[in-house]
């Protein structure tokens, strides 16, 4: 084993195993590594074993790299990619501080301890400049490729967990509540198009909240007017409600979808204040909401999901709120909204810190203080 392999060993173990980077899959991409993980400073790191003998051998490889990394940051959504080029093969000839990098950083690495000149990159990665080890030679190459392994399986097994499909119990539960408070309304009211019957079972109004009767920003999910409304709003939580269920699970979701609900009608009773609200699509907007944040989490495997799927239904949902009559666009507003910031109070699994679901909470109870002050008490 030559210590070039034994050098890029040590460093893969230390990203992958310390600092949860991820292995990018480049075609056509010979002697070197490329790494990813989006919530570090340098979110893509890339080790180049290759000999490169000059400057010119230099400009054309970090060009190579940019090209590369505008593909990373379409696919993505990262509007900064910052690069960490790690070289372990540099010729003589090559002057590092010669060469204009945007939004990149080059190493001249050929042994372990060479971090040692890169304080800056010691701030962000500690004890990069040590081996894990006495360990030499074979002996270090299979510890470390024993522990790339584990670590790497453990990884997929988390993403297997998170992306299987489960039974969406609570889905089917909010669906099955959903259809029966519809049929309640024309066996104990006059039907779900009647103005007195929809206030009995609850319907959102500002003036009616104003005065006390605060369930009605809860019981009006559950009501819709008509039955292309239920039909409508059923169907869509039959398709993105499990999604959700599934990727966040029973507790995470039941909250969002509420609370999302909730901090929709509060925007309607503030901009929309003498109308009946009732429908779930505030809720189901919120469960857009979630959909996206999650997918931005994990924006590695869903980035193009987003941007060609997601975001394009989000927008058409929204232009179609604007633009007909009857439909609240501001409880739809609300309702996204609202769904971003519980699910950033309630964490994505595996990639939420504790401090930004800290901030999430903070930030959704500041809004519905806001939304609560502004719709009810001012």
């Amino acid at each position: 084993m030559v210590d070039q392999d034994e050098l890029i060993m040590t460093m893969l173990h230390y990203f992958i195993t310390k600092k949860d980077y991820n292995p990018i899959i480049l075609h056509g991409a010979k002697n070197e590594i490329w790494l990813e993980n989006l919530e570090e400073e340098y979110r893509i790191v890339r080790i180049i074993s290759n000999y490169i003998h000059n400057n010119d051998q230099l400009d054309f490889d970090l060009f190579k790299t940019k090209k590369i990394g505008k593909q990373i940051k379409g696919k993505t959504l990262t509007l900064n990619l910052n690069i960490l080029n790690i070289y372990t093969n540099l010729g003589d000839n090559v002057d590092l501080e010669k060469v204009e990098t945007n939004k990149m950083k080059c190493l001249n690495i050929k042994k372990i301890g060479d971090f040692k000149k890169y304080s800056d990159v010691l701030e962000i990665y500690p004890k990069l400049d040590k081996k894990p080890e006495t360990l030499k030679g074979m002996d270090l190459f299979m510890k470390l490729t024993t522990e790339i392994s584990e670590k790497t399986e453990k990884d997929a097994m988390d993403s297997e967990k998170i992306f299987s499909m489960k039974k969406p119990i609570i889905t089917y539960s909010l669906i099955a509540i959903n259809i029966i408070v519809f049929a309640l309304m024309y066996i104990l009211g006059n039907g779900s198009t009647d103005t007195l019957t929809l206030i009995k079972f609850g319907a959102n109004n500002a003036e009616m909240v104003r005065l006390g009767e605060y369930y009605r920003l809860f019981t009006s999910t559950f009501l819709h007017i008509g039955l292309i409304h239920l039909v409508f709003n059923m169907y869509a939580l039959y398709i993105i409600g499990p999604q959700i269920e599934s990727f966040f699970g029973k507790t995470k979701y039941l909250l969002i979808y509420i609370l999302g609900g909730i901090i929709g009608n509060l925007f309607a009773n503030i901009f929309e204040v003498n109308t009946i609200g009732a429908g779930a699509s505030g809720a189901i907007f919120a469960l857009f909401g979630a959909l996206l944040y999650f997918g931005y989490h994990y924006r590695v495997y869903l980035g193009s999901v987003i941007r060609t799927q997601i975001v394009p239904v989000i927008l058409i949902n929204l232009a179609v709120s604007f633009m007909s009559s009857g439909i609240s666009a501001a409880a739809h507003i609300g309702g996204l909204i609202g769904g971003i910031l519980v699910s950033m109070a309630v964490g994505v699994p595996k990639k939420s810190s504790k401090a930004e679901r800290v901030n999430g909470t903070i930030v959704t109870i500041l809004l519905i203080g806001f939304l609560v002050y502004m719709g009810i008490f001012r």
